[in-house]
């Protein structure tokens, strides 16, 4: 069998990342398959989209200040009147989820945060079969569980560390193992440190030994379809986007990564959009008139995506 050079690997690897990174959005005017020559006719420009999300916590749709989540110290769940809660729906989680099949929003994710959302996440995915990830203590044991309930992806965050916050590579390929590449998303939500950007796990408040740069994001790549990317500090509060973190993701831009954190308005969603390139894309949570927000509305959101849809 001829040997295959480090250069030909190198320019194969970049022409399926680009494949891949086209193909997830919906782009089909390719001509080949990825390998020797994949040429793209108009090869489109990218363009920032909107995704939904759906919150679960204690079994109900809510929009909270990520940080304000804790454990007490005997790793039962604190109540729900000690976390800081932005919006608590009196809808159903699968109402959420009929509304975006409705207006064609795919891509979005349900999130459990914590025990006594499975319910509510089930039925959420029933509305809207492959039309939502799901997140939240997913492991090798459920993850196909939850594919077969109908979601899209399982996203995967905690169950890929120790206990101390170190990364374990085998879970990893465990997991793929499991569900392919082609359905899993790795969930780096992260806090700012001195280092960086520090991947944070537990509902955000164990630090791991993860940093997220270049290296880390193209060591992950060939494991998952896609990442998503919780700027914890800045989450559910209002107060805008953290932009370096947005910039650090588009300057990568090789796989679809959606951004979370801190969206005040639509301007900020068109900021997402330009220090990105298009290339990341955003959800929208407690600013969102949905959750009953006041910066953003959930129809210029629909417009906003139904304007980028549109063929060249």
């Amino acid at each position: 069998m001829p040997r295959v050079s480090s250069r030909r690997w190198a320019q194969f690897d970049e022409q399926l990342a680009v494949y891949r990174w086209l193909t997830r959005r919906g782009f089909r005017n390719l001509v080949g398959p990825p390998g020797e020559h994949v040429k793209f006719v108009e090869r489109p420009l990218a363009m920032t989209i909107f995704r939904p999300c759906i919150d679960l916590h204690d079994g109900q749709v809510k929009q909270i200040v990520g940080s304000s989540l804790r454990d007490a110290k005997d790793g039962e769940r604190v109540s729900a009147s000690r976390a800081i809660e932005n919006f608590v729906s009196d809808r159903s989680a699968d109402w959420f989820a009929s509304k975006y099949a409705v207006d064609d929003l795919s891509g979005g994710h349900v999130i459990k945060l914590g025990p006594g959302n499975d319910e509510a996440a089930i039925a959420a995915l029933r509305a809207y079969p492959g039309g939502m990830q799901v997140g939240g203590g997913i492991s090798s044991e459920n993850a196909l569980q939850w594919l077969a309930r109908g979601a899209s992806h399982v996203i995967v965050t905690s169950w890929l560390f120790d206990a101390e916050g170190i990364f374990q590579q085998d879970r990893l390929r465990t997991i793929v193992d499991l569900v392919g590449v082609d359905r899993l998303v790795i969930d780096l939500s992260c806090k700012k440190t001195p280092t960086g950007w520090t991947v944070a796990m537990n509902r955000w408040q164990t630090l791991t030994n993860l940093t997220i740069n270049a290296a880390t994001l193209d060591r992950l790549a060939e494991y998952c379809d896609e990442f998503l990317i919780h700027a914890a500090d800045v989450e559910g509060l209002c107060n805008g986007i953290d932009c370096d973190l947005v910039q650090t993701m588009g300057r990568w831009g090789k796989l679809p990564m959606t951004y979370a954190g801190g969206v005040a308005s639509l301007e900020d969603v068109e900021k997402v959009d330009q220090l990105s390139d298009g290339k990341v894309d955003v959800t929208v949570g407690s600013a969102l008139d949905l959750f009953g927000g006041t910066g953003v509305s959930y129809e210029s959101l629909v417009s906003w995506n139904r304007t980028r849809s549109k063929p060249l």
